[in-house]
């Protein structure tokens, strides 16, 4: 392998005691595999000369690439790239620098940009310091201080150059004459009365991670350094103007000054941390809450005037790429705050490449976990360079054959064509911008799974928040873009880029009408028509089950269900005809389809025959086909009753492997014991006896045309994941109990039949709860096919508990949906604090069949639909 020479003097660092960062010392050569593993992620990390890169690095397990290498997933430079470079990458690489990033970085061009936002937004814009861009703004600049001469005021101003860095070439004035007129420098009101501490002046290094520019996504990391001046201050005079280290608090500057304290204590020493600083503030008894809201709104309103900017490069260097797609760029930049003596932060400038070196082991845990979060939330996959691969031959192959390309209209199209044609195109833009909402979605569960130590800080929570930041968004984008992009300020205010997935089903609803109108067909019966995400379903008999459950006991959909042949699907419909709804057996009507594809299927565990006499074999249990009838209490007595006797008693074992030990005959008869317990269950409606639950459902079901939408819309759009899944705990936790119940078993997770509900639960709720949401339908993915794929046997009566389960979800969902839609206005006087499924105490289940989801858990559920109140544990 490639040996990559790296002397430490060019690390940009001295070293480090202590055992947490002088483990990357103790080489000066680094190894480069170049053999590239598969399904590894690779990093390169060349233009870097900070070690703290290459120990994240290792620690994220990338590999690191020869430095030549162009097609790394992540590389990383401590400078500025050019836009080629940029434009030449592919869609599975990540660099961390955006393009336009200069324009609030460098301080000339900072302070001209944000001198234009002053004038537009007075109020929001007044944390910066009065600046002047020499040579362009002199005369401006000597207007001004001859009216302060004239009102007799003398102030201070601070001079930088306006590239510059690591306080090089800064100075302190007060006599204003001696500024030469053709430098080019700017020039800022010198903030004389800053917050101190202990007597020093200070200033804070806040990191802050832009994923994307498009849309812009941006985080704040919670901890930060602390950088203190050398001296202590005093208020500028003609005497102390020199002395830098008083005034000046870079730390590039006053780590030369001897009284430079590197202590390693978090309350001591000229560089401390911000999460000190926090706690200082707290216990001094300042306002921490609105100091963070004040340092967040500054960053914010500060990369909303780099937005134009950066968003019109970006597009610039990648113009094939579709709006709302992974961002090929991020960026880590630090921002430099000062507070004044109310404690309100003022912006200094802002470095797009922040020093990386760890001089001290407070430098090290800071940056470190500044790196480390950050890499994180970029979700960089090693199965990205494969999709983006196949993403292009698709591409190039609707291309070629014109796949998805819409016709183009001549001059001689007429009216009707036209109108066609505009109908097409809108349901092809509500289409692109429904999958961008859609991926927006996935991206923001992975973001709030990986934040760390990160918060993000837009878009924010706060809805009015929100519409503040808008505004000014399109504040700037008037301001710099004004006829220069006319594209990105239409598509700023395109009204689909506020809307939310809803909103889009709607409006794709609609489209489906006016197609219909427009294609002659005869119009919907009344009552909210189906969504265009949703899969149809035929009309629900009154009093009965909808198609969809008879559908669910013989089979799954045409595109992934397993296939049979014709004579075992009549043989299936002659066991059904020959045992009918009210009878109590389970029946298969007709053997489960198998793909060509799937190596292995469930009717390959059973001959036709065996199904039959399946199904003719009596049970306890209730067929799924039909509307679900409560056990008489004579009936239940002897299921609990057989299920008491000795026989059917089954040693506590706590390891799987004593599991494994019991014969196949006593884990058909807890299998078949356990259906019998599904079958028994029921959903109970808080306030309602179980006739009157029954009742609920058979209302949906027969009402399913009008209620079918809704519930759509409540269970694909208005729950997100977690509450999806709180919903389907009602059944799962209830489940596991009676598992455990009649197997003994206190581990249930050992259990094949568990680990069956697992893998059923987990397809329910796959693609944000498209997989229950097939099950109400003809048509769409069957949950069955994750047996089809698997070599796993799975036994008639363990597919019926799973049959059992499904249904048992879907009733869970309905009564949910049905409760909060009529509890919606009644819940004000609840305490924010039930918010909860997951308590403590449950109550006493019946040993003849469980009553799940309680009144109070119900509460609890809807109560976490409604997005009130936090987490936490629920008061009894």
């Amino acid at each position: 392998c490639c040996v990559l020479s790296c002397p430490l003097e060019d690390q940009g660092a001295s070293p480090v005691n202590g055992p947490s960062v002088g483990s990357y010392r103790s080489s000066g050569k680094r190894k480069v595999h170049t053999k590239k593993k598969k399904g590894t992620i690779t990093a390169n990390v060349a233009g870097t000369k900070y070690e703290i890169v290459r120990i994240v690095i290792n620690e994220m397990d990338f590999m690191k690439t020869r430095d030549e290498d162009e097609t790394a997933n992540l590389i990383w430079n401590d400078s500025a790239v050019q836009h080629e470079k940029i434009a030449e990458l592919r869609n599975y690489q990540r660099i961390n620098h955006f393009p336009g990033m200069g324009e609030i970085c460098r301080k000339d061009c900072l302070a001209r940009n944000m001198s234009k936002m002053i004038k537009c937004q007075p109020l929001e814009y007044s944390f910066i310091p009065k600046t002047w861009i020499f040579p362009a703004e002199y005369t401006q600049f000597q207007n001004y201080v001859k009216e302060l001469r004239r009102k007799r005021k003398q102030k201070t101003f601070i001079v930088k150059p306006a590239n510059g860095a690591m306080g090089h070439g800064i100075s302190l004035i007060r006599n204003c004459e001696k500024l030469p007129a053709q430098e080019h420098f700017i020039v800022q009101e010198y903030l004389d009365k800053p917050f101190l501490m202990e007597g020093y002046k200070f200033d804070l290094r806040i990191y802050i991670l832009v994923t994307s520019c498009d849309p812009l996504r941006i985080f704040l990391y919670n901890d930060g350094l602390v950088r203190m001046g050398t001296e202590k201050y005093h208020a500028p005079s003609e005497a102390n103007l020199s002395q830098l280290y008083m005034h000046l608090t870079n730390y590039s500057v006053n780590k030369h000054n001897e009284n430079f304290e590197r202590d390693e204590t978090v309350d001591k020493g000229s560089k401390r941390s911000i999460s000190w600083f926090t706690e200082f503030l707290r216990t001094n008894d300042y306002d921490v809450s609105k100091f963070w809201g004040d340092v967040s709104e500054l960053v914010v309103k500060t990369l909303i005037v780099a937005e134009p900017h950066v968003l019109h490069a970006y597009r610039m260097c990648r113009p094939g790429q579709p709006p709302g797609s992974d961002s090929v760029c991020f960026e880590v930049l630090g921002f430099d705050i000062i507070l004044d003596r109310k404690l309100k932060p003022w912006l200094l400038e802002i470095n797009r490449a922040p020093s990386f070196g760890t001089d001290q082991k407070i430098d090290y845990d800071v940056k470190k976990g500044v790196l480390l979060n950050a890499l994180k939330l970029l979700n960089i996959r090693a199965s990205d360079k494969k999709r983006n691969l196949a993403q292009q031959k698709a591409e190039a192959q609707r291309r070629l054959y014109g796949h998805g390309s819409m016709k183009k209209l001549s001059a001689a199209s007429s009216d009707w064509e036209k109108q066609r044609h505009t109908l097409e195109r809108r349901r092809e833009e509500l289409k692109e911008r429904l999958a961008q909402v859609r991926k927006q979605i996935t991206r923001e569960e992975h973001e709030k799974q990986h934040l760390g130590n990160y918060r993000r800080i837009y878009p924010p929570d706060d809805k009015l928040l929100l519409e503040k930041y808008e505004s000014l968004l399109s504040a700037a984008f008037q301001t710099f873009l004004a006829g220069r992009a006319a594209s990105l300020q239409k598509e700023m205010n395109n009204p689909l880029k506020r809307m939310k997935e809803e909103d889009i089903l709607d409006l794709l609803e609609q489209c489906e009408l006016d197609d219909e109108k427009l294609m002659g067909k005869s119009s919907r019966q009344r009552g909210p028509k189906p969504l265009t995400a949703m899969p149809e379903c035929s009309q629900t008999p009154r009093r009965q089950r909808p198609d969809y459950l008879a559908d669910f006991t013989s089979g799954s959909s045409a595109d992934n269900s397993c296939s049979s042949s014709d004579e075992e699907e009549e043989e299936g419909r002659k066991s059904l005809k020959n045992n009918p709804a009210p009878s109590a057996s389970p029946t298969l009507s007709g053997p489960i389809r198998r793909s060509i594809s799937c190596p292995r299927s469930i009717a390959s565990l059973s001959s036709p025959s065996e199904l039959r006499a399946l199904s003719s074999r009596p049970s306890p249990t209730v067929p799924m086909a039909t509307p679900l009838i409560r056990p008489s209490s004579a009936t239940l007595r002897s299921h609990s009753l057989s299920r008491s006797g000795s026989a059917h008693r089954v040693p506590h074992s706590n390891t799987h492997e004593e599991s494994l030990k019991q014969s196949k005959e006593q884990e058909a008869e807890l299998v078949h014991q356990s259906l019998a317990a599904l079958t028994a269950m029921r959903i109970r409606f808080p306030g309602k006896t179980e006739e009157e639950a029954e009742a609920v459902l058979d209302e949906i079901l027969d009402n399913w045309k009008y209620h079918k939408s809704k519930v759509a819309s409540y269970w694909l759009v208005k729950l997100d994941s977690t509450k999806q899944r709180k919903v389907l705990d009602i059944v799962r936790t209830n489940v596991r109990s009676a598992l455990q119940r009649i197997w003994r078993e206190p581990d249930v997770e050992s259990l094949h039949l568990y680990r069956l509900f697992n893998r059923v639960f987990n397809r329910l709720l796959w693609s944000h709860g498209q997989g229950l949401w097939n099950c109400f339908s003809n048509t769409g993915s069957s949950w069955e096919t994750i047996f089809c794929k698997s070599s796993e046997v799975v036994t008639p009566q363990e597919l019926q508990c799973c049959r059992r389960l499904v249904q048992l979800s879907r009733d869970c969902l309905l009564v949910v949906y049905k409760f909060v839609s009529e509890s919606r206005g009644s819940l004000t006087g609840l305490s924010p604090e039930w918010d909860d499924t997951r308590t403590q105490t449950r109550p006493p289940m019946d040993v003849q069949y469980m009553i799940f989801s309680p009144l109070f858990s119900f509460l609890c559920l809807s109560w976490a639909v409604l997005g009130r109140g936090q987490q936490g544990p629920v008061p009894l």
